[in-house]
């Protein structure tokens, strides 16, 4: 139960395909309930409930979010050399040290919400306030089985938490509004429109913390469940040096200090765009501030969460990278760590680059499939999506790369580099806002610039720490020749439907479908990836196997 058996870059990229079936798998969850939130509380609501989420998402990562791949982190050296009782004794200081810095987080939240968010978002961050208690013991939980490289506990909660959240977020959003409101007709006065959003907003986030208590009692039972076995290797464990408890505080402060820095400086792009639209903007230029929300709100709450679901895989690489090569450096097994983070490069450009180009050309029909009410704002929508779809490439690489920093233990520089790319962001979209046209397309492009310049930081000083170098061909400029002749097929499928149905949600299908096995036979053609690489993948021999009957690989 706790510990995978596989070795070497194939159990790598296993776990990271579990984790990221997951992540994918909540994500579209996720969109397939923000269609009826949406339709229920409005782009209003989506604005007041996205504002109030991103100030909650910066006090969750100061406090809780970077858990799991610190705590994988250093579990996972001790695991290396066989500390099983120094490694257990790491995983109770980490629940003890959540659990103070969880209750003193969610009661500044909940008193301090109204320096954060204007008058109209502050019940609606206060609603919030709980769930970054509770969501610190899941994340010491969940990294504590990442760190044995295991990602199936962590994935099974991921997709409970989504269903608990979506169920919730649409059922409680819809009953607040109805006895608040005693209709769910929106109201023609603005005060009213006001209230009926800001209630739905308070469903949406009730939702959000229902989902982290569901996956938080899951995680517990898998830890009751497999707590004979830890019993176990603890007491076989024949070290005699065990670490104290000031010990096992200043290795978690230590570790866990610039993992919370680095995610939050990472995190706070979206904060401070959010300030400035949201806030200065409309002030300055002399705006309605409900009008800046709702198209904040279906930035957002529609082309950016469509542009996150790709990440899904980066992410998932990046959480089994971190137990990897933390593992593998604590070993001084530097070729294999170099080898192994080839690899996980290559692996998420193969992701990243397709789905990039597919998010860009299938842009407004993929929004009106997973949005239909975005009718009204069709244009907004998939303008903004389009100025977004490279940075999935960005951000899925910089992502990748600041966890491959951490595992090496050079956990300050993406620290620096988050630092330097959010100043040029905010200069670029500061610039962009007040001494141009563009309006929220301006934090569209200065959040593209922001995970291009990650992007570069990351994986030169990636580099310069372990003399890697990424292979350039293969990598990215293979797989994203195969991309071009995907999206050209997707969009030219995508044209003839709608010609012949006359409705974009339709077409939008087929041309999903063909996209998928165009890009692999691409891939094979142009030689992007071998035989041996394929075999790597989940399922791998029989890919190969189905390629060699269809002679696209010999």
């Amino acid at each position: 139960m706790l510990e995978e058996k596989k070795s070497g870059a194939s159990s790598i990229i296993l776990q990271a395909s579990i984790l990221a079936a997951a992540g994918i798998i909540s994500r579209i969850i996720g969109l397939l309930y923000r269609s009826p939130l949406s339709g229920i509380i409005g782009d209003l609501g989506l604005g007041y409930y996205q504002s109030a989420y991103n100030y909650y998402t910066i006090i969750l990562l100061i406090s809780s979010y970077s858990i799991p791949s610190a705590i994988s982190k250093v579990i996972a050296q001790k695991l290396a050399v066989q500390e099983y009782k120094n490694a257990h004794r790491l995983f109770k200081g980490a629940l003890f040290y959540v659990l103070a810095i969880g209750a003193v987080a969610s009661a500044f939240l909940y008193f301090a919400a109204g320096l954060f968010v204007e008058d109209a978002a502050i019940p609606v961050l206060r609603t919030f306030a709980p769930t970054i208690f509770f969501y610190g013991m899941l994340g010491v939980l969940r990294g504590y089985f990442q760190a044995h490289k295991t990602m199936v506990q962590t994935s099974v909660s991921q997709i409970l938490e989504q269903i608990a959240n979506a169920i919730v977020s649409v059922g409680a959003a819809y009953l607040l509004i109805k006895m608040t409101m005693g209709t769910m007709i929106v109201p023609d006065d603005e005060p009213g429109q006001i209230v009926r959003a800001v209630r739905g907003a308070m469903g949406s986030a009730l939702g959000t913390g229902t989902g982290v208590l569901v996956a938080l009692l899951f995680m517990f039972f898998i830890y009751l469940k497999a707590r004979k076995e830890i019993k176990g290797r603890v007491a076989q464990d024949t070290h005699t040096e065990v670490d104290g408890a000031g010990t096992i505080i200043k290795t978690i402060t230590l570790i866990v200090t610039p993992f919370i820095m680095s995610t939050a400086l990472y995190n706070l792009s979206s904060v401070i765009n959010n300030k400035l639209y949201t806030s200065i903007y409309p002030k300055v230029m002399n705006l309605d501030t409900v009008v800046t929300s709702s198209r904040y709100g279906i930035f957002s709450g529609k082309a950016l969460t469509i542009s996150n679901i790709p990440i899904a895989f980066a992410s998932a690489m990046a959480s089994a990278m971190i137990p990897s090569i933390a593992q593998l450096i604590a070993k001084k097994e530097n070729d294999e760590a170099r080898s192994k983070i080839g690899l996980a490069v290559k692996s998420t450009m193969l992701i990243s680059i397709p789905c990039a180009v597919g998010i860009f050309v299938l842009a407004g029909p993929v929004t009106l499939l997973l949005f239909p009410n975005s009718i009204a704002n069709y244009e907004l929508s998939k303008y903004t999506l389009m100025a977004l779809s490279v940075s999935v490439i960005f951000y899925a690489l910089s992502t990748l790369n600041s966890s491959i920093l951490q595992g090496l233990g050079k956990v300050n520089t993406p620290i620096v580099n988050a630092a330097i790319a959010l100043a040029i962001q905010t200069i670029t979209a500061v610039a962009l806002l007040f001494y141009t046209g563009f309006d929220v397309y301006s934090i569209a492009i200065a959040n593209t610039l922001y995970s291009l310049v990650m992007a570069v930081l990351n994986q030169l000083a990636t580099r310069r720490a372990i003399g890697y170098k990424q292979e350039l061909k293969r990598t990215f400029i293979l797989p994203l020749i195969a991309s071009v002749i995907m999206g050209g097929a997707a969009y030219g499928v995508y044209r003839l439907v709608y010609y012949l149905c006359n409705s974009m949600r339709i077409a939008a299908i087929p041309a999903i479908i063909v996209a998928i096995p165009v890009y692999f036979v691409a891939l094979l053609l142009v030689k992007g990836v071998n035989e041996e690489e394929l075999k790597s993948f989940p399922k791998g021999r029989l890919i190969v196997k189905i390629a060699k009957k269809l002679r696209l690989l010999r």
